[in-house]
């Protein structure tokens, strides 16, 4: 009987399967937005993040260990050079049934064709504010008109699913959220409302401060629309509704209000080769390390997986009232 690492070994402690991966494929961003970074980061060196194939060679085994899903994302995962081919040989993974990614959108105008060519499935595109000014305030450097031509763009394509991802923050955005619902009806795309991650110390706003629970947002959607409960998930943390009438999905990432860990299936690679076991803890493995000592040696690799489920913990732990214990920044995590 063969010891050798087989599909279907990637369960905690508490009985979760794992099934789901994300991969950052670089912490850089052609945004500096203020939830997610400070306005003047230091970017990692390129020598301290995984190579492209290196990234493959670890996507590979958590395949063949049964992981049906993986998102790409960043930073920005687009300004990452050499993706477009990282993305294709991603697709041709057996086993893997979904490859999707999240992106800002920016580059989207002109890439959006080469990702479908390259076997993307969905695509999640973030989007806080329909306002110009807003727009360029919350992402400091963003172009809004950039980023509806590549929705569109992304439309014209034909992914399976698109989806916009709003955080959404007290006093910046948050009386846009039936605007930027309507948007999504009109566009006939999902979107999804999400809760600020209080990962690294920003210094533009007080986290605190600037909390707008997922029950407040949902109350004041429920002034213009119907919201319609589903039991549809996609393998992430939304709650997910349906706007009456519309085949749009309404969705509410709640780390705060509604913890959404009990069922959680995913881990994360970050850019320089950690692999987080969650989001909101730092129970991490280092697999650069792996794939560098014992190079072209995948059962090894799949045993560090296999091993690292032994840590991944229960649930996070979020107190917006205190200072972050997760200094990390989100584009270092993967958003």
């Amino acid at each position: 009987m063969s010891n050798l690492p087989q599909a279907g070994q990637l369960i905690d402690r508490f009985g979760r399967k794992i099934d789901y991966l994300r991969i950052s494929i670089t912490d850089r961003c052609d945004f500096r937005c203020v939830y997610c970074m400070a306005e003047d980061m230091t970017f990692l060196p390129r020598a301290q993040i995984l190579t492209l194939e290196e990234i493959e060679t670890i996507a590979r085994a958590f395949t063949e260990l049964g992981v049906k899903k993986i998102r790409i994302t960043g930073g920005e995962p687009l300004v990452r050079k050499g993706a477009l081919d990282l993305l294709e040989n991603l697709g041709k993974l057996q086993g893997l049934k979904e490859l999707v990614i999240t992106t800002n959108g920016a580059q989207l105008e002109s890439m959006a064709p080469a990702l479908k060519q390259a076997g993307v499935k969905r695509i999640n595109i973030s989007l806080d504010s329909l306002d110009p000014a807003k727009f360029k305030a919350i992402t400091r450097v963003g172009n809004l008109r950039a980023v509806l031509n590549g929705i569109a763009a992304a439309k014209a394509q034909g992914f399976e699913r698109i989806k916009l991802n709003t955080v959404v923050l007290k006093g910046s955005n948050h009386e846009e959220v039936c605007e930027l619902a309507q948007f999504a009806v009109d566009s006939e795309i999902d979107i999804s409302f999400i809760e600020e991650m209080p990962l690294g110390v920003v210094d533009h706003h007080d986290r605190a401060l600037v909390y707008y629970s997922s029950d407040r947002i949902k109350k004041d959607l429920e002034t213009r629309f119907m919201l319609l409960a589903t039991p549809e998930k996609t393998g992430g943390p939304s709650h997910y509704f349906r706007i009456a009438g519309t085949d749009t999905r309404v969705g509410f990432i709640s780390p705060h209000s509604h913890n959404f860990c009990g069922a959680c299936n995913r881990v994360r690679l970050t850019a320089e080769g950690r692999l987080l076991l969650c989001l909101g803890n730092e129970h991490s493995v280092d697999l650069k390390k792996v794939v560098r000592t014992q190079p072209g040696d995948i059962d090894a690799l799949k045993r560090a997986l296999i091993d690292a489920m032994r840590i991944k913990p229960l649930r996070h732990e979020f107190n917006m009232q205190e200072r972050p214990v997760i200094l990390r920044y989100m584009n270092m995590t993967g958003g």
